[in-house]
């Protein structure tokens, strides 16, 4: 009954943590804002700081659902295992809706987006210092 007991109390403390860790990461993470025209990203290049990120997606009138996709520089954008999943917006974008990411930690180093339900140009740009 103690080992039980213990369990318990064991498993309250770690779903309080985990919980309590990613209220904390989406607290910390900085929103980078990009809009979708038809067929683009108003935003072609974009460098900011290495931290964690929230990705927030406007549809601006491109008249079906879009979406978000981030991918290491040099990374096969085709290969779905290469994308940055936690950068996919959480749901689709509807036509002038906003969507947004999960918190995303960006290191040093390049990084391209796009859309291909939109679909934009794959050489867009996000350089993290």
């Amino acid at each position: 009954m103690k080992k039980v007991i213990t369990a318990v109390v064991a498993l309250f403390f770690v779903a309080t943590f985990s919980s309590n860790a990613q209220d904390t990461m989406e607290k910390a993470a900085k929103t980078i804002s990009l809009e979708q025209t038809p067929g683009e990203f108003t935003q072609k290049s974009l460098t900011v700081p290495a931290g964690t990120y929230v990705f927030e997606v406007a549809n601006k009138d491109v008249g079906h659902d879009v979406g978000f996709v981030l991918v290491k520089k040099g990374e096969d954008i085709s290969k779905a295992e290469n994308h940055i999943k936690t950068a996919y917006v959480t749901e689709v974008v509807a036509t002038g809706a906003v969507g947004t990411s999960q918190p995303t930690v960006l290191e040093k180093g390049e990084y391209v987006y796009f859309c291909p339900m939109n679909p934009t140009a794959t050489d867009n740009t996000l350089t993290v210092e």
